[in-house]
């Protein structure tokens, strides 16, 4: 499965499966001082995002893969236990580049107990990879590339993930991004343009469900 998965993800990112960003993508990473955070229509903008960001008490340094990045988090170690669960380490340790919406540990904890220890289940490896690969789009987006973006299509963005369904993104109140899923529920970003060596993280409070 880690396989299969390895190269649904590399031929994402190959074929530049970005659909509607287009020219809105920049593949570079953005130097810090313009790592600006999404400003919705109204001009409303989140703070800027940190140049030396910390997640969960520790820096993310943009020489580490998204993996090592992650789990240097305190409020990442469910989401690093379930990518190591669904056999997804070695894809996320790759050249990517990968845009991760990563769930923290607070999210997690909003889906029943039963069902995340039954989804860490050998047994339940491709729902939980169907889940977790719907939380990651194949590039480098910014928080300015996923704004341009809904400024563009009137006010949302939409994304297709490497598993395959799409998640839009919209500006939600005081100055905040909502993203929505494809069964209707909401997230929040809740920090934006975490830099890493493959890809860009953005953490969110709510785990997507495809």
């Amino acid at each position: 499965m880690t396989t299969k998965i390895r190269t649904l993800m590399l031929a994402a990112v190959s074929g530049g499966a970005l659909m509607a960003l287009g020219a809105c993508n920049n593949s570079e990473p953005a130097a810090p001082a313009e790592s600006a955070a999404m400003a919705p229509p109204d001009g409303a903008a989140m703070a800027p995002a940190s140049a030396d960001p910390m997640v969960g008490g520790a820096a993310m340094s943009p020489n580490d893969t998204i993996v090592a990045n992650a789990s240097k988090a305190s409020n990442l170690s469910t989401l690093v236990t379930a990518v190591q669960a669904a056999g997804l380490v070695e894809t996320l340790q790759g050249p990517g580049p990968f845009t991760v919406f990563a769930p923290d540990n607070a999210a997690f904890e909003k889906i029943p107990a039963a069902t995340r220890d039954s989804l860490m289940q050998p047994a339940m490896k491709d729902d939980l990879t169907k889940i977790l690969t719907y939380h990651v789009v194949a590039g480098r987006l910014t928080a300015a590339d996923i704004a341009a973006q809904a400024q563009a299509n009137g006010g949302t963005a939409t994304l297709t993930t490497v598993q395959g369904e799409p998640l839009k993104i919209a500006a939600g109140p005081n100055g905040t991004w909502v993203i929505t899923d494809a069964k209707g529920g909401t997230s929040t970003i809740t920090q934006a343009d975490v830099a890493q060596s493959n890809g860009m993280v953005h953490v969110i409070d709510t785990v997507l469900m495809p």
